[in-house]
């Protein structure tokens, strides 16, 4: 079965709520004036990937000629040397040919600094759009050189209206306790909203239904400091930004991580980079937060963070 986030992702921008730049890209593209270099940012789970999807279509870029890079996985300068080496190639089958280069501030220094020399060269019939979470990690010449599109998390009202939308759907019926619960813990985030409600639907019983839902956020809180200590550069300012927002026990997430840091730990077949790191979270993580609380859970991620300084 497919997920929800996945089933009612929008594919044209009227579908697109709670942004404002909808409109404007919407009218730059229909007066062929969309910029060859783009930048989306933003927080994560509120649709940048989705308008950079919706854009290539706009344009008549053809699946083929349609390229996505998670630069969580491929930041290096061998990435970039790729694009390069194919940028100038004609399209196979559309009018264009689309670069989508997600988690762009993950990208390594060189690989910034090959990536900005492409944007100042681009092809007529290349477009690259850049997304990220972290638009103050890239270079401010690559800032400048694209188009700037804020995308926004949706404010309460529209978080209700979409789920209201797909319950109708889907004929589902949620208490106002239950909608509230998912509106709280979805962060104006659609993907982390539609989520919630996939946990849930299946199950009748309201307080069940509820204690899913905290679960569920405590997971996900867990995974996204666990994803942001095992940086090789973690950025304070995003913990620090995390650990603002949890608003569950603290004592559970320790234990999430713990077992995220140990599952990595084991399945690692020598000592690098990664085992060493886990080894420190572990260390870090090692005591309880039943006294300490918020502050215990800022304290270990702090020592990891800087304990090479």
């Amino acid at each position: 079965m497919t997920e929800l986030y996945k089933k009612y992702r929008p594919t044209e921008f009227e579908d697109v709520k709670g942004q404002s730049v909808t409109a404007q890209i919407n009218k730059l593209i229909k007066n062929k004036r969309f910029p060859h270099a783009t930048l989306f940012a933003g927080p994560s789970g509120c649709g940048k990937t989705t308008l950079a999807r919706i854009i290539r279509q706009k344009l008549g870029c053809s699946d083929s000629d349609f390229n996505e890079v998670n630069c969580a996985d491929f930041r290096g300068i061998d990435m970039v040397r790729d694009i390069r080496g194919l940028m100038h190639l004609a399209p196979i089958m559309g009018d264009v040919r689309v670069w989508l280069i997600d988690e762009a501030h993950q990208l390594s220094s060189a690989a910034q600094n090959a990536i900005l020399k492409m944007l100042e060269d681009t092809p007529k019939h290349v477009y690259f759009i850049l997304a990220t979470t972290e638009p103050e990690k890239l270079l401010k010449t690559i800032r400048t050189r694209c188009t700037t599109f804020n995308v926004q998390g949706l404010n309460s009202q529209d978080s209700e209206h979409l789920i209201e939308s797909v319950c109708e759907k889907e004929s589902v019926q949620l208490s106002e306790d239950v909608t509230d619960a998912i509106i709280k813990y979805g962060d104006g985030s659609p993907r982390q909203i539609l989520v919630l409600l996939d946990s849930i639907i299946d199950i009748e019983d309201e307080d069940e239904q509820l204690q899913s839902i905290y679960k569920s956020e405590t997971r996900r809180e867990a995974i996204e400091i666990c994803r942001a200590l095992f940086q090789p550069n973690p950025s304070w300012s995003q913990i620090t930004h995390i650990i603002n927002s949890i608003s569950e026990e603290p004592e559970s997430i320790r234990w999430m991580i713990l077992s995220y840091a140990k599952t990595l730990l084991i399945k690692q077949k020598r000592l690098n980079a990664k085992s060493m790191r886990a080894y420190r979270i572990i260390e870090a993580f090692r005591d309880n937060f039943y006294d300490s609380k918020l502050a215990g859970l800022a304290a270990a991620c702090f020592e990891v963070c800087f304990n090479d300084e």
